[in-house]
């Protein structure tokens, strides 16, 4: 079978973008490039192979997260071929994945948050309204930055205070927005609509019109947390992290936490529940009777 074949699957079946597809087939044509030597097709490959191909993996230094992916890919596309038939058998079926120590996120502090937002900026700036409303979306509705990306006008309902985000295989969730959010989304579309023409419906642009990019909303988030906090790990990820856990600490229902970022497992959303664990001794030891 093509792997064109099982790309068109993935997105028309599966739903994936056109991103995480291109990932999948990348992966399949590595493993292919690596089995040449056996002289036998994707399909025909045995797990001993696969395992061959894990060692080698490892011994280019990639990290078992980025090897997991890999064998992530190869399970997809063999299961995929036991389901059209193609096999006999799925060689993968009993892969193991290999252990991913885990990473501390360490969220943003309110103060910082707050005294990000108390900085000064320049209400007649383009660049300076629209990056100060990106981090104000990240922070107030905890979407992906690939989501910003993805955002449209018509998406943004200022008037309804909300905003309609279309979030992994296609899954729509409405967040709402905040009065801090819609005057500064109000303040940007002033600025931003003189640059645009009639066919352009991406929400955030650059000073030249065309969509933002995601290299572009890193570097924005980074130069400006950079002038509040002194954490390491600075990205629009940590910011959707900050978002949860600020939620969590203030007594949020953790399934409304898991609908606002768009989870399908609540598995998912728990990872952000080990940060807000002072902020539950807290209320235990004012709540607890046996602590009075």
């Amino acid at each position: 079978m093509k792997l064109p074949e099982f790309k068109k699957y993935l997105e028309s079946e599966k739903h994936y973008s056109a991103h995480t597809s291109s990932s999948y087939i990348r992966d399949l044509e590595q493993f292919q490039e690596f089995i040449k030597e056996h002289e036998v097709d994707l399909k025909d490959a045995n797990y001993s192979m696969v395992r061959q191909w894990m060692s080698e993996l490892m011994d280019a230094a990639l990290t078992s997260r980025t090897i997991n992916r890999k064998m992530s890919s190869l399970k997809s596309y063999y299961k995929y071929l036991r389901a059209q038939n193609h096999l006999d058998s799925n060689m993968m079926v009993l892969h193991k994945s290999l252990k991913i120590a885990k990473k501390v996120q360490v969220p943003f502090s309110q103060k910082e948050l707050s005294d990000l937002f108390n900085q000064p900026y320049n209400e007649d700036s383009f660049a300076e309204v629209r990056n100060r409303a990106m981090i104000e979306l990240l922070y107030v509705t905890g979407m992906r930055r690939a989501e910003l990306m993805g955002l449209t006008l018509d998406a943004v309902q200022i008037s309804q205070d909300r905003v309609k985000i279309l979030g992994k295989r296609n899954k729509e969730r409405i967040v709402p927005l905040l009065k801090s959010s819609t005057q500064i989304l109000t303040d940007y579309l002033n600025l931003r609509n003189p640059l645009t023409t009639d066919n352009e419906n991406h929400f955030f642009i650059t000073d030249s019109g065309n969509p933002v990019y995601a290299s572009l909303i890193y570097r924005v988030v980074t130069d400006y947390f950079k002038q509040v906090s002194l954490k390491v790990k600075v990205s629009p990820h940590i910011l959707r992290h900050t978002f949860a856990t600020h939620l969590l600490d203030q007594g949020a229902d953790l399934n409304a936490v898991k609908e606002l970022l768009g989870h399908t497992s609540l598995a998912s959303t728990q990872v952000y529940t080990h940060t807000s664990m002072q902020a539950l001794k807290d209320i235990h030891r004012k709540a607890h009777p046996r602590n009075k």
